[in-house]
């Protein structure tokens, strides 16, 4: 019998130093304790190790006529552990536990590969979301930009039928002061520009274009500076009296 308490007592001892703070003296119901009960064997492991001063009572609660002690361990505890205890229990618990935990450590670890899983296929479904919002969105402000660019630009009546390429124009000027190119830009480089898409436009047609372009002050047409020998290109030049024009600028 008195080894049967001991045994009891040890178990106690074990569990209250692994779980450091205070804990219930008994179990009540669901609540755990270091004792399964106030009675029997288990009853008498607690006085035990109340009256050895192993266990010291740091709080009472009591709810009617229950009263519920919170213990904690004494440096007497482990000492009176290390007496009683074998060192093959010792050893013997310890393989216990490190069985436990490494049989536990692929199933934390697969847990953990679902959880990040998870989290990448979530990350996934967002970054795709955000990413068709965007491609929305700049394709609405671009298609927004061009209605603006073809309101604001004083080009040429509604309907004309190089309204288009003339917009094209308007439009090749401002990207490439945008892009920080010096200068203004010489005609043939405009006209070049133009004819991907505008095969149609000829040369003669530029040049009237350029000059209501010009009148709707829409852009400026500027006067070569060199002599007419040094000109590249003369043919897309445009005669304006004694002036021969051969840049463009918005």
């Amino acid at each position: 019998m008195v080894e049967k308490v001991i045994e009891v007592l040890l178990d106690a001892l074990k569990q209250a130093i692994a779980e450091p703070g205070e804990q219930r003296l008994y179990k009540s119901g669901k609540l755990d304790g270091l004792f399964a009960s106030r009675t029997g064997t288990n009853g008498e492991a607690a006085d035990l190790a109340i009256r050895e001063g192993l266990l010291e009572v740091v709080r009472t609660e009591t709810k009617g006529k229950i009263t519920t002690e919170w213990v904690k361990t004494t440096p007497d505890a482990r000492e009176f552990l290390q007496r009683h205890e074998s060192p093959i229990q010792a050893l013997k618990d310890l393989q216990a536990i490190l069985q436990s935990n490494r049989q536990s450590i692929p199933l934390w670890l697969a847990e953990m590969q679902g959880e990040l899983d998870a989290l990448a296929k979530r990350l996934g479904e967002e970054a795709e979301k955000w990413t068709h919002r965007l491609e929305s969105l700049g394709e609405q402000v671009a298609q927004a930009l061009r209605r603006v660019e073809a309101a604001d630009s004083p080009v040429l009546e509604s309907g004309a039928a190089d309204s288009a390429w003339a917009v094209d124009a308007l439009g090749y000027l401002d990207r490439r002061r945008g892009r920080g190119a010096q200068g203004d830009c010489p005609l043939p480089e405009l006209f070049s520009a133009l004819r991907p898409r505008h095969q149609e436009l000829s040369v003669p047609e530029f040049h009237d274009g350029l000059r209501r372009l010009q009148d709707r002050r829409a852009l400026r047409l500027l006067p070569f500076a060199g002599s007419p020998n040094e000109m590249p290109e003369p043919e897309y030049a445009l005669i304006d009296g004694a002036n021969v024009l051969y840049f463009a600028a918005r």
